[in-house]
């Protein structure tokens, strides 16, 4: 496995009217899928084995699925706070319509749930981590959480991490099923841009950095330069950091589905590293969260 095998910047991925398409057409993928649009009108896509989670990266969306019709208000961009979402369940058609980015995350399933919508309002925001290791999380499609969307395999959530900040962090790993971990495959889906506040001049090229390496016999080994649009894959092996470089924000959406039976989100911290997230009871979070949506003048 040579390095950054499993990173796929921008466009690599293209496929028809979708920016990004992750499925079973990438080697060795099978249990998560993503698309990603950049949306001036509408997109379908058929009724099919899979459940389905809308989230809109930036822009407003009107959702039909089967008999239900949603309008996601959307926010402004990934870095203004949580938006609402919405789930589709296994074997609903589904038609989207705006103008904005938006992310439809997938899951092969087979338990037939209904279609439900969380308002941005209900998301479950999480300050996590302390000191540079602060970052904020939107708990929207994970298990365990009150007000969640519901799913039988996906679980999905976003993470923003300020300028200079780490997240996920310690590296960790979930791909064997244990009673104290989960076997995971995982997507991050990235965004960056100049940090809130900064006086950035015109044509800056924001970044972040992202790691994964091996757990076990199976080679992974990603060292990468993360841009807005670009996708890391997590089939295996510990995973992190992802770090914000100064003067730019980070944003990541994660998807998450496994074989497993049971919907869970356990993992296990590289060893070599888990002693620092104790180091936190001794440190602050990042004041500069929680990140709300931007004001505007009238």
């Amino acid at each position: 496995m040579t390095t950054n095998a499993w990173l796929f910047p921008r466009g690599t991925l293209a496929e028809g009217p979708w920016q990004s398409v992750v499925g079973d057409a990438v080697p060795g993928w099978a249990h998560t899928g993503l698309r990603v649009a950049e949306l001036d009108g509408e997109l379908q896509l058929p009724a099919g084995p899979v459940e389905r989670m809308v989230v809109p990266l930036a822009g407003s969306f009107a959702v039909s699925a089967g008999a239900d019709r949603w309008q996601l208000a959307g926010r402004a961009s990934v870095f203004d706070g949580p938006t609402d979402a919405c789930y589709v369940g296994v074997g609903t058609p589904l038609r989207i319509a705006g103008t904005g980015r938006v992310a439809i995350a997938e899951a092969p399933a087979t338990a037939s749930l209904p279609g439900s919508y969380l308002s941005r309002d209900d998301v479950a925001v999480e300050i996590r981590g302390a000191g540079r290791s602060t970052r904020q999380v939107h708990n929207f499609g994970v298990p365990g959480v009150a007000a969640a969307l519901a799913a039988q395999k996906l679980i999905v959530c976003e993470v923003i991490t300020p300028a200079e900040n780490w997240s996920s962090y310690p590296p960790h790993k979930h791909d064997v099923q244990t009673a104290h971990e989960s076997e995971l495959e995982e997507i991050y889906y990235f965004e960056c841009a100049a940090a809130r506040g900064a006086d950035a001049p015109a044509g800056v090229r924001p970044f972040g950095m992202f790691a994964a390496y091996a757990s076990d016999v199976r080679p992974i080994d990603t060292a990468a330069r993360v841009e807005t649009g670009d996708i890391a894959l997590v089939p295996y092996g510990y995973h992190g950091p992802a770090v914000a470089a100064p003067g730019y924000d980070l944003y990541y959406l994660n998807v998450m589905a496994g074989p497993g039976s049971e919907r869970a989100w356990r993992i296990t911290d590289d060893p070599a590293h888990a002693w620092v997230r104790s180091s936190w009871d001794a440190q602050a979070p990042d004041t500069r969260l929680p990140y709300p949506a931007k004001e505007t003048s009238a």
